[in-house]
């Protein structure tokens, strides 16, 4: 490996730990936390966990320092995304080195935000901080953003406001100041089976699906072509797009049930109902009628997933201010992905994301990081300690 300096050396080792436990998020993370609160105990920082319903899974918060108003909450993710049907060159839940890289699932979102926490905590708990750190880390994140809202409620509930959160998702050690919210969706078509030369007698289910998925495109294409447009974006404006479905039984019987997955992802600016009315609209009003003038049996029912709000811009904000200050970087940015920043924000908490690592390398089979990034993120946190300390 090439030569770094120790504090990125422990971070990088403390990666190669993180990685090795599976969390991606089908998975229980506790065997993950359990080593986390191991690791901060040994360093006499108490934490704390928030299960999820179950049981089988946790959020963690902890405080580094004296416990008053004005701290800066380090808040990521604990689970990843499946390895299931990519091409792997190595084992994804070991961190390998080459060139500079370091491959493992995870290394990207947003496993080495964590490690150079983890990885630095003699600096955190020795430093004279006059203002804490926080440390929130989630789950689930990955399928909807499920975990955080319980962890922001006893942040908020129970610790002093703290002045700014840093989400560390990865943005190449940039300030992003905003990001797109996301709805998710499931769509059920129930038709009326029948021989499938037989197209009067029935109605295929499959192919109602296909129908209010054209017209989800339309829709995706319209806001495309008439916005609103935000060139802070990539792409500039809201999206919608199904990206799962199951369906049919048989090749020659017409199926009775359909089911699909989609999202809209949109513009802080924009509100996902304006689609929403308009898709329930066209399965009420010109889509039902049809299938049930065949059968009255027939149906469309949709099911939200909670929503992660968008995170709104905040000009010179505290959040922006610190980071901004301790990077360098001055130039505005947005991110079309959504994150936890959003849900912070909404609670009532200054908020920036900027962490570690390339989005263009998140989700993809052979995920990798930098060691520069890493040993960038491993400055910016031995610096954030300093300012703290001043």
């Amino acid at each position: 490996m090439a030569n770094v300096s120790p504090a990125t050396a422990r971070s990088i080792a403390m990666l190669e730990k993180l990685v090795s436990f599976d969390t991606v998020s089908r998975n229980s993370n506790l065997a993950f936390m359990d080593f986390v609160i191991a690791l901060l105990k040994q360093h006499g920082v108490e934490s704390r966990l928030v299960h999820n319903d179950d049981r089988t899974k946790a959020n963690l918060l902890a405080t580094i320092g004296p416990r008053v108003e004005g701290g800066i909450v380090l808040s990521g993710h604990t689970d990843v995304v499946p390895v299931d049907d990519q091409e792997w060159h190595t084992n994804p839940f070991d961190v390998v080195e080459k060139d500079g890289l370091l491959y493992g699932r995870g290394t990207a979102d947003m496993k080495t935000f964590l490690a150079i926490i983890l990885g630095s905590l003699d600096t955190l708990t020795t430093a004279p901080l006059k203002t804490p750190i926080h440390l929130a880390f989630t789950y689930d994140e990955e399928v909807g953003c499920l975990g955080a809202p319980s962890l922001i409620r006893l942040l908020n509930r129970e610790l002093p406001k703290p002045r700014a959160v840093i989400v560390g998702e990865p943005t190449e050690m940039k300030v992003v100041s905003a990001h797109k919210g996301i709805t998710g969706m499931r769509t059920m078509v129930t038709g009326h089976e029948s021989h499938s030369s037989q197209t009067h007698r029935g109605v295929s289910a499959v192919m109602i699906a296909a129908e209010l998925i054209q017209f989800l495109k339309s829709l995706s294409d319209e806001a495309a072509a008439k916005g609103p447009l935000d060139g802070l974006f990539e792409p500039p404006h809201s999206t919608i797009t199904v990206n799962m479905i199951e369906g049919g039984t048989a090749l020659n019987i017409m199926a009775r049930h359909c089911t699909f997955h989609w999202d809209i992802r949109v513009l802080p600016e924009d509100n996902p109902e304006r689609y929403l009315s308009r898709f329930r609209a066209y399965c009420n009003d010109v889509v039902l009628p049809r299938m049930r003038a065949v059968s009255q049996d027939c149906n469309i029912e949709m099911f939200a997933r909670e929503p992660t709000p968008p995170l709104k811009p905040e000009p010179n904000s505290e959040a922006e201010r610190i980071c901004r200050m301790l990077t360098g970087d001055n130039v505005t940015r947005a991110v079309a992905f959504a994150a936890e920043a959003g849900q912070f924000q909404q609670s009532g908490l200054s908020v920036v994301i900027c962490g570690p690592g390339s989005i263009s390398q998140a989700h993809q089979p052979n995920e990798f990081i930098s060691v520069q990034q890493v040993d960038a993120g491993t400055r910016f946190l031995h610096d954030l300690v300093r300012y703290m300390a001043h």
